[in-house]
């Protein structure tokens, strides 16, 4: 699944190949991606290119230094990081995804308090759900 992506304001861009498309889609309740909130889906390193824009970005890291979590200095909206549980892997930000939307019915939420990357299991921790209000 090849899919195109932006920040909100446009100034970064980016196109995504998703080998495991939505399937692998997450979330992670460690301190940071507790607050961030965003649903992230798996890419290869080789399979995310910036198209424009990149000087655009920012990073944060934290602990480690292993997880490096992409920003746009504009309009501050999280697109990407490389995973610490997999450094080999980005993970993506689903609601940045041209034609996507994090508000999938269930979502896999990953131990991140206790990190397999510090001697934690690799286990989830929990799901979310999300079951749409009807109209009227």
């Amino acid at each position: 699944m090849r899919l195109n992506g932006a920040c909100h304001c446009t100034a970064v861009r980016f196109t995504v190949e998703l080998p495991e498309g939505l399937a692998g889609a997450r979330r992670c309740d460690c301190s940071f991606c507790a607050m961030r909130g965003a649903v992230a889906v798996t890419a290869p390193l080789d399979g995310l290119t910036v198209t424009h824009g990149a000087d655009r970005l920012t990073r944060y890291t934290f602990n480690t230094g292993t997880a490096q979590h992409h920003f746009c200095a504009v309009c501050g909206i999280y697109t990407h990081h490389r995973r610490r549980s997999n450094p080999n892997e980005y993970g993506v930000n689903l609601a940045c995804l041209e034609g996507q939307t994090p508000f999938l019915p269930e979502v896999q939420v990953m131990d991140g308090r206790a990190h397999p990357s510090d001697g934690g299991p690799d286990r989830v921790a929990g799901v979310l759900r999300f079951t749409p209000a009807e109209a009227g």
